[in-house]
């Protein structure tokens, strides 16, 4: 099923790997992706790109500014929103609804450095959160 709305839309790893080349470049050609994509993956080629891309477009997680001869793409929705969105997701899915799970869970697997702790754990302190 095809959806133009991403706040419905829940994009794949792939679609995340473009989407977070769009949130580091800001809005950008497919070949602009496909350079930054493939400087992490090299497998990835040009053609593939492009297709995902159009999908992505279709399903409207970017948008497209057809003005210029190369179609320029841009994320629909910030990072933030889809992160909100797929940690929410997360949260419900896997943690049984509990924001406080999934947080343990990062720290009791490593996922959580111990700059990145320190980090946290001032926020928390200060209660910028």
């Amino acid at each position: 099923m095809i959806t133009n709305n991403p706040a419905r839309s829940k994009p794949t790893s792939a679609e995340l790997d473009v989407l977070q080349a769009l949130w580091k470049t800001g809005p950008a050609t497919v070949k602009q992706v496909h350079a930054v994509i493939a400087a992490e993956r090299d497998s990835l080629t040009y053609a593939n790109v492009l297709r995902l891309m159009q999908i992505m477009h279709g399903k409207g997680l970017l948008t497209r500014d057809e003005s210029e001869r190369s179609h320029v793409y841009a994320a629909a929705q910030s990072q933030k929103a889809t992160q909100g969105r797929l940690v929410k997701d997360l949260i419900g899915k896997a943690f049984a609804g509990s924001g406080k799970a999934l947080v343990l869970a990062a720290l009791r697997e490593g996922h959580v450095s111990k700059k990145d702790r320190a980090e946290i754990e001032a926020l928390l302190r200060d209660d910028k959160l």
